[in-house]
């Protein structure tokens, strides 16, 4: 078993975006028009690289393994409460510093907390597709559990967790930020991302991995000038600030994290083309994926002002939580722990009968 405490994946050597030259590229192309801008982001993108960086986070040891897959058992008391984060970038963003862990928070709510950890993907894993993490992965994890848990599930984690809600016996599904409905991206935003799966699945199938580079290059694309004007903003920051600090360490985060297998991400690819999820034509070990089916109780936890998953590619649930706050922001941005924390904490303890 693998039970590695401190993520690989806290960001890249040489700490900056992945890929840099397309990084580049873009802060060229937003910024033609103002030298102003131009100076600022590179300044800024300088300050980052420079920046000091503190210990990565320490995750807890693995208490059990599903091929590479472990569970980060946090402790606590009662009912598991099972965290599935994305397979993209690494899952300590729900923990990621002593005031920003969402995972440490609850426990010191009463709950008893773990976190489902992919592990890192090699070619050997190139035909894992997005079932087999469902049926390889979470189902054999939560069974070692001993009694079904509240599955919460993070972005594509959530995706996953809905899935896994329809086959196998779950005390509650909260989705956070996940899509479902991939049509909602709109017709612009699946285009330019089917564009780059057509550039890039040829590299892909060759070495059985979708790189993080891949992917980010893919966010980018949703909103270059957010992504350009983070780094005008934070060469204006004191070094020492704490708003500086968070700025690094998240950027540390979305710089890293492990690749997909290759079926993974074709699978995903493909979910943006054709909407298998919301147009429940997925299936996953011979069952239909239909949300309108599950028994336990549902929530969805959707940020209005998401750029990376928008709100009308949202599961739909009944009890559905509006949030205004970015992707990341609702998990551990400054007013977190009163739009996302507190209300997540109520409907788990609503569950589990905490309280």
């Amino acid at each position: 078993m693998d039970d590695t405490a401190v993520s690989p994946f806290s960001a890249a050597s040489q700490h900056g975006p992945r890929p840099l030259p397309l990084f580049l590229e873009m802060l060229r192309r937003e910024t033609a028009d103002d030298p102003v801008r131009q100076r600022a982001a590179l300044a800024g993108l300088a300050a980052y690289q420079r920046a000091p960086r503190t210990t990565p986070p320490q995750l807890p040891p693995a208490s059990h393994s599903a091929g590479r897959a472990v569970l980060r058992d946090y402790g606590g008391t009662g009912p598991p409460v099972l965290f599935i984060p994305s397979l993209i970038n690494p899952p300590f963003i729900l923990d990621l510093a002593p005031d920003r862990s969402l995972l440490r928070w609850l426990v010191a709510q009463g709950h008893r907390v773990l976190l489902l950890d992919w592990g890192t993907p090699a070619p050997v894993d190139r035909t894992v597709d997005l079932d087999a993490h469902v049926t390889n992965m979470v189902m054999p994890l939560a069974r070692a559990l001993g009694e079904p848990p509240v599955l919460v599930g993070y972005c594509l984690g959530g995706t996953i967790a809905a899935a896994a809600a329809c086959v196998m016996p779950v005390a509650g599904l909260a989705m956070i930020a996940a899509p479902w409905h991939f049509a909602g991206f709109g017709e612009g935003a699946r285009a330019r991302i089917a564009a780059l799966w057509a550039k890039a699945e040829p590299m892909c199938a060759t070495m059985g991995l979708v790189p993080m580079e891949v992917l980010q290059s893919g966010f980018w694309a949703l909103d270059p000038a957010r992504t350009i004007g983070k780094y005008e903003a934070f060469a204006a920051m004191p070094a020492d600030s704490d708003a500086a600090s968070r700025f690094v360490a998240l950027e540390d985060w979305a710089n890293g994290g492990a690749p997909l297998p290759y079926a993974a991400g074709a699978q995903m690819f493909d979910f943006f083309a054709h909407d298998a999820p919301g147009r429940d034509t997925w299936r996953v070990d011979g069952t239909a994926i239909d949300l309108a089916a599950i028994k336990c109780p549902t929530v969805d936890f959707v940020s209005t002002t998401d750029r990376i998953v928008p709100h009308t590619s949202a599961a739909g649930f009944a009890d559905r939580r509006a949030l205004r706050a970015g992707h990341v922001g609702m998990v551990v941005g400054s007013t977190a722990p009163a739009q996302l924390w507190a209300p997540l904490d109520d409907w788990i303890s609503g569950i589990t009968g905490r309280r």
